[in-house]
């Protein structure tokens, strides 16, 4: 990680630490771990809360291509930074809980979402917009993948049931500051995602 990543991950984080979560990107550790299961096939990819693309680059690593890749970030600064950083990559200004307004695939092609955003420090509903609108997209047998720093799946089980969701805990990165864990969340067997 940068000096220059750090400063602008922390400015954001002070001008909004709710929307951000952290003030510090995540580390290797994390990007490595979160990524794990992810394969070329698994392409198309969407990623929510991509800041300054450490997962974006771990996806690259592990045979993901940039044209493959739709990155959904609300904040400008870190957008403008993806579009430099990943030319190829189609990179969107936008509020991940709006994913359900917006046509960006047809035929729900997506194999996996990748998530950055602090599910915790959002309200219920907007938590339910983002999986939603995330599932939307999502071929059979994708996942949508979340890390969080706190013990516990960050999607509580009343919300997963509703859903039709199932979560499972990938494995936890004790070298990122601070340590984190990453969910792995798909659609139950014969199971239809409610809508919002």
């Amino acid at each position: 990680m940068s000096a220059r990543d750090a400063f602008s991950f922390l400015c954001a984080w002070v001008a909004d630490p709710s929307a951000v979560g952290a003030f510090a990107p995540s580390g290797g550790a994390l990007a490595k771990l979160i990524s794990s299961e992810i394969t070329a096939a698994s392409g198309p990819i969407i990623e929510l809360g991509p800041g300054t693309g450490v997962f974006t680059r771990a996806l690259l690593d592990r045979g993901i291509r940039q044209q493959d890749l739709t990155l959904i970030e609300y904040q400008s600064d870190f957008v403008a930074l993806l579009q430099r950083r990943f030319p190829l990559a189609r990179v969107l200004s936008m509020d991940a809980a709006g994913l359900h307004h917006r046509e960006l695939f047809p035929n729900a092609p997506v194999g996996a979402v990748i998530s950055g955003l602090p599910l915790l420090n959002m309200s219920p509903r907007k938590a339910l917009a983002v999986l939603t609108g995330s599932f939307r997209y999502m071929r059979p047998g994708g996942a949508f993948y979340q890390f969080t720093y706190a013990p516990r799946c960050p999607v509580p089980r009343p919300f997963l049931e509703r859903l039709g969701l199932h979560a499972t805990c990938v494995g936890r990165a004790l070298l990122n500051m601070p340590p984190a864990s990453v969910y792995r969340i798909t659609r139950r067997r014969s199971s239809r995602l409610l809508r919002m």
